[in-house]
């Protein structure tokens, strides 16, 4: 068990995270590095830390440091973190983008010390309030460039990640990224220009709340998303982004032909083609 851990970024991902760490008897306290004192309050008010502190100060008590926070300002807090810890101390992040973060680190003398993760959980909601105990279960944990860290704190985080209930991937950074891309940012983007599309068309919101069906919700959930974790992801993973974007909309391009010229055959092809998503997705 861990005496204290620091928990940089008490939202969604961190909170759950500091939750987990406790339930699991992981960790006996958890200590929040949070961007303004009301969110420290609301986290310490939750229960998803014991005790708010500034960087430095809550580094130095602790034996892991988690970092939750915008890729933006992962990579500076990361090199911040990595310029104060010890040779015993532990550093993840949980960032849904990898390369940029590995690469800006890669020559610091405490590499080492730091293990490169993304558990692939999230939802919609952000802040303090969007932590939920036993989020990770059953989920997937990505672990990026595994050998570029020191043995002893891979294998502290494989067996953390385990005991929260994930799965455990490897793979190098780079391929993380394009991975991310294909799975889970562009539902996003969608997701995002769904909405937009719906807003613009239909003018009369309580039309859009009363026939809005599931699948409508289902598939609208994540504009909802926090524009402040997600822009920074799409520009730090841009060329990949894009890269699945033009793929996107060349499909919706031939959706878009088959309505065109009434041609039922090809509509009916293309969507028994991506029927085949069910071999992979129960």
């Amino acid at each position: 068990m861990f005496e204290n851990i620091t928990i940089v970024g008490v939202g969604l991902i961190g909170g759950s995270f500091a939750l987990a760490m406790k339930d699991k008897g992981i960790a006996k306290k958890a200590i929040g590095v949070t961007r303004s004192e009301s969110s420290a309050k609301r986290a310490l008010d939750l229960g998803l830390i014991d005790e708010a502190l500034p960087l430095k100060e809550a580094v130095a008590k602790s034996d892991l440091i988690y970092i939750s926070i915008p890729v933006d300002t992962t990579i500076d807090t990361t090199l911040q973190v990595l310029d104060i810890i010890n040779d015993k101390q532990i550093v993840l992040d949980a960032g849904s983008t990898k390369d940029a973060l590995c690469k800006a680190i890669a020559d610091h003398p405490k590499r080492k010390r730091f293990v490169a993760t993304h558990p692939m959980w999230g939802t919609e909601y952000s802040g303090p309030e969007a932590a939920v105990h036993g989020a990770f279960e059953g989920r997937a944990c990505v672990i990026c460039e595994k050998e570029k860290s020191d043995s002893d704190a891979v294998t502290t985080v494989e067996d953390i990640y385990k005991k929260i209930g994930m799965n455990l991937v490897y793979m190098d950074a780079k391929a993380h990224d394009v991975h991310a891309a294909y799975v889970s940012h562009i539902s996003h983007i969608t997701s995002f220009a769904l909405a937009n599309t719906v807003l613009e068309k239909e003018r009369e919101e309580d039309a859009i709340f009363e026939l809005a069906g599931g699948g409508f919700a289902s598939t609208v959930r994540l504009a909802k998303s926090n524009p402040a974790m997600w822009v920074p992801i799409f520009m730090q993973n841009r060329e990949n982004v894009l890269d699945v974007l033009n793929e996107h909309i060349s499909q919706l391009r031939k959706f878009k032909a088959s309505l065109e010229k009434e041609n039922a055959e090809y509509l009916t092809e293309l969507m028994e083609n991506a029927n085949k998503i069910k071999r992979i997705i129960k």
